[in-house]
């Protein structure tokens, strides 16, 4: 049977989703280097060599550009998450699994665009759905807390606080991580978390 040169569904399907990611990523790379309001689809479209119509066609509107950047960001801390917990070991150990994979989510594209993203860049709608993926990342993340102190792993900690510092901390180097800079990510990541539950090991 002869192979005929016209893509089946699984191909054009595949050939889809790598163009949508290919202008997801560059869209989430100038936001990040020029802020949102400062970047066009225009400018988007332009750094692509495509027309702003293509990326309508894949994403949408710079609304929900912005919305599906920041939703795949969320998406990898909440896998992040879903990892750790299936890890054996105790609690800390869990939990300090998911603390480094949340360090190094916020210092590569994604993440330092949920950072540097606030609910007022997105309509009503998408602010919404932006809220409620943190809240699920705040609940996973204080889980895990949970487990650690219950298992006596971790001293007893207040769950809200522990996960407001780890997470206030570890958003930072989004801001301030510099992928050039003498230490890696992975490094940095771990020296970071290995900082902070130096204080909740029991003595």
């Amino acid at each position: 049977m002869p192979v005929s040169p016209f893509p089946d569904d699984a191909q054009r399907q595949a050939s889809r989703e790598a163009k949508r990611k290919a202008v997801l990523l560059a869209a989430v790379r100038m936001f990040n280097a020029r802020g949102f309001h400062a970047t066009s689809l225009d400018d988007v479209a332009a750094s692509l060599g495509i027309s702003k119509p293509t990326i309508y066609h894949y994403l949408g509107t710079k609304d929900q550009v912005l919305l599906e950047c920041v939703t795949f960001g969320l998406h990898q801390l909440l896998e992040a998450a879903e990892t750790a917990r299936r890890q054996p070991g105790t609690g800390l150990a869990r939990l300090r699994t998911f603390l480094i994979s949340y360090a190094r989510v916020n210092m590569e594209d994604f993440g330092r665009c949920v950072i540097r993203t606030g609910e007022e860049m997105l309509s009503p709608e998408s602010a919404e759905r932006f809220r409620d993926l943190k809240r699920e990342i705040d609940a996973a993340l204080r889980a895990l807390i949970r487990e650690a102190v219950a298992d006596g792993s971790m001293v007893p900690v207040d769950e809200r606080i522990a996960a407001f510092t780890f997470a206030g901390a570890l958003n930072w180097p989004a801001r301030w991580f510099d992928p050039d800079g003498p230490e890696s990510a992975q490094a940095t990541a771990e020296h970071m978390v290995d900082l902070l539950i130096a204080g909740c090991t029991p003595r």
